[in-house]
């Protein structure tokens, strides 16, 4: 009888394992050029993200849960922020432009600082930072940054910029739970018809004056 419990028990063990696996599923959003591995269907949120230089950009959060963890995508375009800033360039007095130095290329600072923005974002929170990293998801430049929370739950973000998209990955599993690698290690992005994987011959950094980096397969 106590065999048959034991069995009973593993039997739900493996059960729930082959669920838990099921749940992984690539996900693809078009409107955005990204793919990743995601627990579930995602919900998503329209939202706002305000730039370095004040801008307010249109942004999408891609959020779901798996057990006790957190995962999450926030892609934020970036692709009206040339027209935003060069028209306040032109309704700013001289001397706020000397101050502010919101001229009509600044727009481009913006660009390239985003990624390093974001990441400012995560080590202003009240948590310990354990890790800061330069890395390439697919050959395109970001960071990443590990934090241990208050609550010893440990969050794990990446962020990168792609075609003037700023994708924030953020994932946060309990105490000594495994770093989340299916999700981290799965981002990918998509040609601009979004239905084709792209993958680079050489890094590629998100730069408003500098060539795209021929492309090594689709």
């Amino acid at each position: 009888m106590r065999l048959m419990l034991l069995m009973s028990s593993a039997l739900v063990l493996v059960m729930s394992g082959t669920s838990f696996a099921q749940e992984w599923t690539e996900f693809v959003s078009r409107e955005d050029r990204f793919t990743i591995t995601f627990p579930g269907q995602p919900t998503i949120t329209e939202t706002t993200w305000t730039s370095q230089f004040s801008a307010i950009l249109p942004a999408r959060i891609y959020s779901g849960t798996q057990g006790s963890g957190r995962y999450s995508v926030t892609v934020v375009d970036y692709n009206p922020i040339e027209r935003l800033l060069t028209e306040r360039s032109r309704s700013l007095p001289a001397l706020d432009l000397a101050v502010h130095a919101y001229g009509p290329g600044y727009w481009k600072t913006d660009v390239r600082s985003a990624v390093v923005y974001a990441m400012s974002k995560f080590l202003a929170r009240d948590a310990k930072v354990t890790s800061v990293l330069a890395n390439f998801s697919d050959l395109v430049a970001g960071l990443l940054v590990e934090l241990t929370n208050n609550d010893q739950s440990r969050t794990f973000a990446s962020m990168y910029m792609h075609e003037n998209r700023l994708v924030i990955t953020e994932a946060t599993v309990p105490k000594d739970s495994p770093p989340p690698l299916i999700f981290q290690q799965s981002l990918g992005w998509l040609d601009e018809d979004g239905t084709t994987k792209l993958r680079y011959q050489l890094i590629y950094y998100n730069d408003p004056d500098a060539p795209k980096p021929p492309i090594q397969g689709r």
